[in-house]
């Protein structure tokens, strides 16, 4: 079987869980660094991390790297590299990239440069002058740090972090991939209720039961690889296959959203069918003032507006101090709250028993979570 090196970018923070959970798919040589995991596997890999990864961003195979310093050594050391394996005759191939502290600064010289070595490289091997680029596109992805060059191509098209589930969001929603890393942060897969007093569109509310029900986040979409005509489809029927046996249809699992906006109600109840886990999730319009722990046990995830987001910095200080007095602390419960603001603990009326860093979009977080 043929061993291809992968790119999965991520939200910083998120680097290990999503190394974990590359190593539970059978990846291989997985390398957790700032931002991305590397790992090794076959085109199997290529389906079912597309396919079943909660964290990553998207799935990229690393096709080479090398340092440049000249438009040269850019051009020479791309067109070194083995594009005819993944790129056929009539396959588009865009390329787009980023550089950062290099001698090769200006984006489109450099997108020029790399399309031009490709477009040398590939008339080597197909004996002809002229590509028409009409057949499914090949995204070309590059990034140029420090002088060293890295060459990828993009296998997932559309972001992993677009699930399919959410065309309807309200404001300032959390992002799919940080509301899973949530839910494994809290174990609320393992709980048997959710609760999310501020739900907005229900992002955390199907994330958690997305998980607790193992159904793999991918399931339902397209991916770029698909089109592809190197790829073999029996592998994509494969992987996809597998990931349905995978789920767990007798689960006892209830997610439990409430939002003062009636709107929000709708799009959690909306979207929540639109994942497929709608029969494991309701939602209900409630202050937060009226919220009070029920049951013997449960997790009460929450990422309510701030100051950046939604609302203005005093009006979140407020919330919190309401989130500080009806987040009792209660045996069998415990309580995950994500905030940009260094105060919340102190607004919140006690230290976390457990705190992690994570990044929504560029701003830095805490999640602070309570069990005691």
């Amino acid at each position: 079987m043929e061993v291809f090196t992968f790119s999965a970018p991520c939200l910083f923070g998120v680097e290990g869980l999503l190394g974990d959970e590359l190593r539970r798919m059978g990846a291989e040589n997985v390398q957790p660094q700032n931002g991305r995991v590397l790992f090794c596997g076959g085109t199997d890999m290529v389906a079912r991390a597309n396919i079943g990864s909660r964290y990553a961003e998207r799935i990229q195979l690393l096709v080479g790297s090398f340092s440049a310093h000249s438009f040269e050594e850019l051009f020479q050391g791309v067109r070194a590299l083995p594009w005819e394996r993944f790129i056929a005759k009539k396959a588009a191939f865009p390329v787009k990239g980023w550089s950062l502290n290099s001698d090769l600064h200006s984006i489109p010289d450099c997108q020029s440069i790399i399309k031009k070595a490709i477009v040398e490289r590939l008339k080597e091997h197909y004996g002809i002058g002229w590509f028409e680029e009409t057949a499914a596109p090949v995204q070309v992805q590059f990034t140029i740090l420090k002088n060293e060059v890295t060459m990828l191509i993009d296998t997932s098209g559309i972001g992993l972090h677009k699930r399919g589930y959410r065309r309807n969001a309200g404001g300032a929603p959390l992002k799919e991939t940080l509301a899973a890393a949530i839910v494994d942060v809290t174990r609320a897969r393992l709980a048997k209720q959710v609760i999310d007093p501020c739900c907005g569109s229900g992002t955390l509310l199907i994330e958690a039961a997305l998980a607790a029900r193992r159904i793999a986040p991918g399931i339902r979409r397209k991916f770029a690889f698909m089109d592809w005509e190197w790829f073999p489809e029996e592998v994509w029927r494969k992987e996809r296959s597998r990931a349905m046996e995978q789920v767990l249809n007798d689960r006892e699992f209830s997610a439990v959203g409430s939002d003062i906006d009636l709107e929000a109600i709708r799009l959690t109840v909306e979207n929540a069918a639109k994942a497929g886990v709608g029969g494991q999730v309701r939602a209900l319009v409630r202050d937060l003032h009226d919220f009070v722990p029920e049951g013997d046990s449960g997790v009460v995830l929450c990422n309510p507006p701030y100051g950046e987001r939604l609302l203005d910095v005093e009006a979140a200080k407020e919330l919190y101090r309401v989130m500080g007095k009806v987040f009792v602390p209660k045996t069998g419960w415990s309580y995950a709250i994500i905030s940009p603001d260094e105060e919340f603990e102190k607004l919140f009326g006690r230290p976390a028993d457990k705190r992690r860093k994570l990044y929504n979009g560029m701003l830095k977080c805490q999640l602070y979570i309570y069990y005691k």
